[in-house]
């Protein structure tokens, strides 16, 4: 299938940063703690930055690490135009741009099990960006990705077997999906479509298909392989993909809310707490209300007081760089500055 693709808005245009409002009345209650320990997260990632734009430790030099880390930056309203952290997310796209290879995969040093992860966080990541950099940089990343994406939708059009079709796994040619990797992938290509490329309203759909095969419709929990493999981790990926992809307020997403809203404290310890702990944290936002309260103070009254002296949080998943874009981005959600998490209802609509 011959895709054209419109980055007229990457190619030509430098967009301004969108954001919106932030609440008055429940957030404000958390601000005065929330502001320093982020300021204290993002001046330590400038610190532990290396020359060439990748990160020490764990997957540090993957393409997905560097890629959370700008979001992380981006999340809180910075960009790579002006500002403390402009040079750093600056060194950031320069170094993914760089780990493009011919057949279009941001590749490198391998975040998780396999190059596809990565990708698919950089891709995310440098559609976010696009538009917050000087003119240059604007042209590299419009040359770059359609290149990515192209890859992206390939690898979704693998022949698979029925319960994996419509997902992604870790290589580019993977015959079996997982929701994880998949989640990633489709936050990408909906960060896309609402950056202007002509992203196949079949590819979105695929993709929340492949998700609800593993939705317990019954129990309201999405599992990694199935619906019951570490769904505490994993249902904030699910909800917020229906959320974001057209399903907002339906009867599956309030069943997923209620699934977290019941069982987010076991999410503590575990293995993939700060992973399951940034979906959550983004999903509930999304629902709102009581869903966002009382999960928003659990999150802040927890883990702030877990931020080290030096502004990092340490997670088992993948070490300190990851722990502390991981939860800057969780405690940054109510500032919605990330375009891809600002709900948008008519994403897939003509």
């Amino acid at each position: 299938m011959k895709i054209i693709w419109t980055f007229l808005a990457f190619l030509l245009v430098e967009l301004p940063a969108r954001t919106q409002e932030l609440p008055d009345t429940f957030f404000a209650s958390w601000k005065d703690q929330i502001d320093p320990s982020i300021d204290r997260a993002l001046d330590y990632l400038v610190r532990v930055q290396q020359k060439d734009g990748s990160y020490p430790g764990s997957y540090g030099n993957s393409c997905g690490i560097p890629a959370l880390v700008g979001m992380a930056y981006l999340s809180k309203g910075h960009t790579a135009m002006e500002g403390p952290y402009a040079n750093s997310l600056n060194m950031i796209i320069d170094f993914l741009l760089g780990r493009q290879d011919r057949a279009g995969l941001y590749t490198g040093g391998q975040y998780g099990s396999g190059p596809m992860y990565g990708h698919n966080i950089a891709t995310l990541f440098l559609s976010e960006v696009s538009g917050m950099v000087d003119p240059e940089r604007q042209k590299r990343i419009g040359e770059s990705l359609p290149r990515a994406l192209a890859l992206i939708l390939r690898a979704q059009s693998v022949t698979k077997s029925k319960n994996h079709q419509g997902g992604w796994r870790y290589h580019p040619n993977s015959r079996d999906s997982d929701t994880s990797c998949s989640g990633w992938a489709l936050m990408a290509l909906r960060s896309a479509k609402l950056n202007g490329a002509n992203v196949p309203d079949s590819a979105i759909e695929d993709a929340i298909s492949y998700l609800f095969k593993n939705f317990s419709v019954k129990n309201g929990h999405f599992g990694y392989s199935s619906p019951h493999n570490q769904k505490n981790s994993l249902t904030g990926m699910g909800l917020l993909c229906f959320e974001l992809c057209g399903r907002h307020g339906t009867a599956d997403t309030i069943k997923a809310a209620d699934y977290i809203l019941q069982n987010f404290r076991a999410l503590e310890g575990d293995q993939f707490e700060f992973y399951g702990n940034y979906y959550n944290a983004q999903a509930m936002f999304q629902i709102g209300g009581k869903y966002w309260e009382t999960y928003a103070d659990w999150m802040y009254d927890t883990f702030l007081s877990r931020q080290n002296p030096s502004g990092s949080w340490n997670s088992k998943e993948a070490g300190e760089i990851y722990g502390t874009a991981m939860m800057t981005l969780s405690f940054s959600v109510p500032y919605r500055q990330l375009p891809i998490y600002q709900r948008d209802e008519t994403v897939d609509e003509d």
